[in-house]
């Protein structure tokens, strides 16, 4: 069923820690299951959809550092965690379904295909998800900058940060009662403020190209599909 939407092509960026579900470490089989399945009804409205996936909820190459592990190293191992979450996610999509595709910027050709833009390009206009690992593929860089760089390459219309909150607030929700949600912000008030959306890079990358961004809440059932209709959900950065 394809119906009236605000973008053709999205960027998802999914964090590790959004699968963690009821978990303490690893993924939720129930939350990789309902974020597939709300993939699939925004495929179904004719949406061409791109993720990148975060490895925080196995390993982070920066905490990793932190306890002795070199930073290369340990940034290379966050890239294989983003590459097992693309992996898990790819399985839920293709049981509810989806055509689904692994590209990573690190090679592991037994289980994924190189990210090449034209290529990934090629499997979005054929109506396939296509999951993006590895992040960047150079240490140093997150996965947030990672999102950014493949919406502008592979030419989304928006990237759609997914969070535990309901989007950008003045302060911590979960410490203070009184912090507000905003609704809408500039690239520059995210920088200045130091709100902690995306990293600094991502958010500079994303406004050099103009490439919007919106934040909002993956645990409320129907944002993503929302989001698409036009409707402003959470906070929107441009």
């Amino acid at each position: 069923m394809r119906g009236k939407t605000a973008y053709q092509r999205i960027l998802l960026k999914l964090s590790g820690e959004a699968l963690l579900g009821n978990e303490d470490y690893g993924i939720d089989p129930a939350v990789i299951d309902r974020i597939a399945g709300e993939i699939h009804e925004v495929l179904n409205m004719g949406v061409q959809v791109a993720i990148v996936i975060g490895g925080g909820n196995i390993f982070r190459g920066a905490g990793l550092a932190e306890s002795g592990i070199d930073r290369v190293t340990g940034d290379h191992m966050g890239m294989l965690a983003t590459l097992m979450n693309s992996l898990a996610l790819q399985d839920s999509m293709e049981k509810a379904g989806i055509a689904a595709r692994v590209m990573s910027a690190i090679s592991v050709h037994d289980v994924s295909e190189d990210y090449i833009r034209r290529r990934a390009t090629r499997h979005l206009e054929k109506g396939r998800a296509v999951i993006i690992a590895g992040g960047t593929g150079n240490p140093f860089f997150t996965t947030d900058t990672a999102a950014a760089l493949r919406a502008i390459e592979v030419g989304a219309d928006i990237v759609l940060k997914a969070t535990k909150v309901d989007g950008v607030f003045s302060a911590d929700p979960a410490i203070d009662d009184e912090a507000e949600l905003y609704k809408s912000l500039s690239y520059d008030e995210v920088i200045e403020g130091k709100l902690g959306v995306m990293d600094a890079n991502a958010i500079v990358l994303c406004r050099d190209q103009g490439m919007p961004i919106r934040v909002f809440n993956v645990f409320g059932s129907g944002n993503l599909m929302q989001i698409v209709k036009g409707k402003p959900v959470g906070t929107i950065i441009r």
